[in-house]
């Protein structure tokens, strides 16, 4: 997977995950990329800064390796794997990721567990074409990817867990 910084015409920043660099832009091509703020598709890679190791390869850390945190997790666990982020990077992650439900929920259908068939039958011309959103399991999501049906997975925020 490769990561980058994203930016669309209006100037409203993003970060987007890849197979490959040929991947994205295939689905830029394709307008598939669209802005999570704005909806719009003018969409290009923005100036990134370097990764920098800091230290060697083989030098261990002194905290071990970073928590890993199951999907399902309290809380508290979840509120846990947010502290490697500084405050204001991850109000504006959460702040990103609620524009982007927004305009999903704003400009499509719920179809609740149904998606997974649903995005089936849009994908295989068997139904109208349209943005659609709700539940799947991972491995129906990630069965979906394989048969080549874009879906992208939401993240789930804090207020989900209330």
């Amino acid at each position: 997977m490769i990561h980058y910084s994203l930016q669309c015409g209006r100037g409203h920043a993003f970060d987007g995950w890849f197979a490959s660099s040929d991947a994205f832009e295939t689905q830029r091509g394709d307008g598939d990329l669209g802005c999570p703020v704005c909806g719009t598709h003018d969409v290009s890679r923005a100036l990134m800064a370097p990764a920098v190791r800091t230290r060697a390869a083989n030098t261990p850390t002194t905290d071990g390796p970073p928590k890993k945190v199951p999907v399902e997790a309290e809380p508290a666990e979840a509120a846990a794997t947010h502290a490697a982020l500084p405050e204001g990077d991850r109000q504006a992650f959460l702040d990103a990721m609620r524009a982007l439900r927004k305009a999903v929920v704003d400009n499509g259908t719920d179809v609740g567990t149904a998606f997974p068939e649903e995005a089936r039958r849009i994908h295989y011309g068997e139904a109208e074409p349209r943005q659609i959103y709700g539940q799947a399991e991972t491995e129906e999501a990630r069965a979906l990817i394989e048969e080549g049906i874009k879906v992208l997975p939401l993240p789930i925020l804090p207020e989900d867990r209330n």
